[in-house]
């Protein structure tokens, strides 16, 4: 399904991306809240972003089916507890808002990244880079809001896939059944995503 939006030049799809996450309420609250937390080079990024792009395009309530909102950061800290505390600061500031954030310090994920997931994961120099090894590069899309109130976008990929409903892996980190799981799941509730096959 090839939309209108997916032809678009680049500064007409960054205008569309902004318009379409905006009708999304809790992401422009997290949004919000995420600039005063005032993380190291942070972005919201993945599913919470391209999911309410995929759900306006197909006619659905912006927020539909959106699990969880990633909320990424670099911090060289990387010790348990410097992270701990800003989950909890991140805790109490999105208490009540009917959704998960989760907070991560991309820092620190090869830490943990192959007893999760099974491959080992080399350090991450950046958040960007973090962004630049999702499984899919559809989902590799990171916004914030910066303290002029202008919107930054990180989309190494282009918006084009995201606006076309077409998802395409990134076979450079995530294993294969991570990539097949998660588009099985998001076949299920966006039936018109075009889920192409890892290599």
């Amino acid at each position: 399904m090839e939309t209108k939006l997916g032809r678009l030049p680049v500064d007409e799809q960054l205008a569309a991306l902004r318009t379409i996450l905006e009708s999304n309420e809790i992401l422009v609250e997290v949004l919000g809240g995420a600039a005063e937390l005032r993380l190291p080079d942070w972005y919201l990024t993945a599913g919470c972003v391209v999911q309410t792009v995929w759900n306006v395009v197909t006619g659905r309530p912006p927020a539909e089916g959106v699990l969880d909102h990633d909320l990424f950061y670099f911090d060289p800290d990387l010790s348990w507890d410097a992270e701990d505390t800003v989950i909890r600061a991140g805790a109490r500031r999105f208490a009540g808002l009917p959704a998960t954030v989760e907070i991560r310090n991309e820092a620190r994920v090869h830490l943990w990244y192959e007893r999760k997931f099974g491959v080992p994961c080399p350090p991450h120099g950046s958040t960007e880079a973090a962004i630049d090894s999702f499984a899919a590069t559809t989902c590799c899309v990171g916004v914030r809001l910066e303290r002029d109130g202008r919107w930054r976008v990180y989309a190494p990929h282009g918006l084009s896939d995201v606006f076309n409903l077409v998802v395409r892996p990134n076979p450079v980190l995530a294993p294969r059944h991570v990539y097949e799981t998660k588009t099985a799941r998001w076949r299920e509730q966006w039936p018109a995503l075009q889920v192409l096959p890892w290599p």
